[in-house]
């Protein structure tokens, strides 16, 4: 069997509240890490979400 293409990453947020989404990724394409905007209800704002290892 092949191995799948995409893997699950933890966008994690920059905030420091320890919320965090979790998303997919090719990563034969996508080879740097990702950031995004995106809301953080803890601290009801749109905050930066940075890449990093799913536990």
């Amino acid at each position: 069997m092949a191995k799948p293409a995409t893997i699950k990453i933890r966008l994690n947020s920059t905030a420091d509240t320890g919320f965090f989404y979790v998303t997919k990724k090719n990563p034969r394409n996508t080879t740097e890490k990702m950031t995004f905007r995106k809301y953080d209800p803890v601290v009801r704002k749109h905050v930066e979400f940075k890449e990093g290892k799913i536990k």
